[in-house]
């Protein structure tokens, strides 16, 4: 990963957020990328291997990990990261474009030109548009992948042991889930920080709306 191009993009967005928006990106990048890139990912490295049922069974494993584990934590939590950061971008892509186009006039016109955008940064007009559908669309991504590992993993935890009789299983067998605890943990982590980020763009957005 190139870090400078990300820092670059990173003051970027911070440039043009409000105070809300700023914490809302430290809480995303320290809680939770950091966390995945530095312990999630890890702690998720040995699923499949470590998945042990008590039968040599062939397929049997292979089976049973699929059905209670359709998706694992890891993959749906840099998809989730992927969606709820990219609004921010499209945010310094609007001023970086408004920037563009005052200095296309500057050079067609001269120093004579009108100034369409004195300050491109300013949330107005289409940008104040653009920065609240931006609010709106990662509140409701992180609402939509809450509601995914609900469905998914009940009560978003993962019990020690799971039973499994599907085919090619001979009998009911019993599964064991790896390091499940220290899972759990991980788990109710970014749970809660995503429900921290939710509360910020609701909040943010208010902000926004009343100031308006």
């Amino acid at each position: 990963m190139n870090w400078g191009v990300f820092e670059g993009l990173l003051s970027g967005v911070n440039k043009y957020s409000t105070a809300f928006g700023r914490v809302w990106l430290s809480l995303v990048f320290i809680f939770r990328l950091l966390v995945y890139l530095v312990a999630a990912e890890r702690v998720w490295s040995d699923d499949h291997k470590d998945f042990d049922c008590n039968t040599r069974q062939p397929g049997c494993t292979n089976v049973c990990y699929d059905h209670f584990f359709p998706i694992s934590h890891i993959r749906l939590w840099a998809l989730q990261l992927i969606l709820v950061t990219c609004p921010s971008l499209l945010v310094v892509m609007h001023v970086a474009y408004r920037e563009a186009r005052e200095q296309r006039l500057r050079e067609t016109k001269g120093d004579n030109y009108r100034c369409i955008y004195p300050n491109p940064g300013k949330k107005r007009g289409g940008l104040w548009w653009t920065y609240l559908l931006s609010l709106v669309f990662k509140a409701g991504v992180d609402v939509v992948f809450l509601y995914i590992f609900f469905r998914f993993y009940r009560n978003y935890t993962l019990p020690r042991v799971v039973k499994c009789e599907l085919p090619p299983c001979p009998n009911v067998v019993d599964c064991f889930i790896s390091r499940p605890t220290e899972k759990n943990i991980f788990t109710l982590f970014m749970v809660v920080t995503t429900c921290v980020c939710v509360v910020l763009n609701l909040v943010e957005a208010t902000y926004l709306v009343g100031k308006r």
